[in-house]
């Protein structure tokens, strides 16, 4: 099947909410090469979150990248983002391909193994735009993805292969809480791309 057809995308969510999994995008020569030249190549950072007024380091690493040199909070932490660099753009234009969206940022994670993780949370702050399309890119370690329904907890998993991507819009953010569950059974690194629409 031809990877950028429409017949594979599937809707993961029952209701409230709408995520396409449009599997593998990216072959696996694009997976080496973008894997390691990111790896290399982005100003990586421990990423610091203030919870109960308390600041703290997170052993993942963080980058935020956009357009411009605009700044974007989330977790009480205010971020002033580099500009993209030629790979970012490169995947930013693939991803809007795939998705039929417009992205003018990118917070990038690195997880070095399957101890990082991420917590339930969902993606609410103010400068996103409303109801927005936020396209999860995967390169490295395949991990399990996690969406817990903030009413009825109905919990929804998903496998994120090497190349893929996952695109969350409408009401997802609104009804559904997401995170990337620690795990012992994976050992190396996955760096995920998130693009997303920041209103100025």
């Amino acid at each position: 099947m031809d990877l950028f057809s429409a017949e594979k995308i599937i809707n993961i969510l029952p209701f409230g909410g709408i995520t396409n999994y449009h599997g593998i995008i990216l072959n696996k020569t694009q997976c080496d090469f973008y894997y390691n030249t990111l790896m290399q190549n982005i100003k990586w950072e421990n990423d610091r979150a203030i919870i109960f007024g308390k600041t703290i380091i997170t052993k993942r690493k963080v980058a935020w990248y956009a357009e411009s040199p605009f700044s974007y909070t989330y977790s009480k932490v205010t971020k002033t983002a580099n500009i993209f660099n030629k790979e970012l753009l490169e995947l930013k234009s693939i991803v809007e391909k795939e998705s039929g969206e417009i992205y003018n940022s990118c917070l990038l994670n690195l997880y070095h193994s399957g101890d990082e993780g991420m917590a339930y949370h969902s993606d609410g702050e103010k400068m996103l735009k409303k109801n927005g399309a936020i396209a999860s890119l995967s390169l490295g370690a395949e991990r399990k993805f996690s969406f817990k329904h903030k009413e009825n907890k109905q919990r929804v998993d998903i496998l994120l292969e090497r190349g893929s991507l996952l695109v969350m819009k409408d009401k997802t953010q609104t009804n559904w809480l997401h995170r990337l569950p620690p795990t012992k059974k994976v050992n190396s690194p996955r760096i995920n791309l998130t693009f997303r629409t920041i209103e100025l």
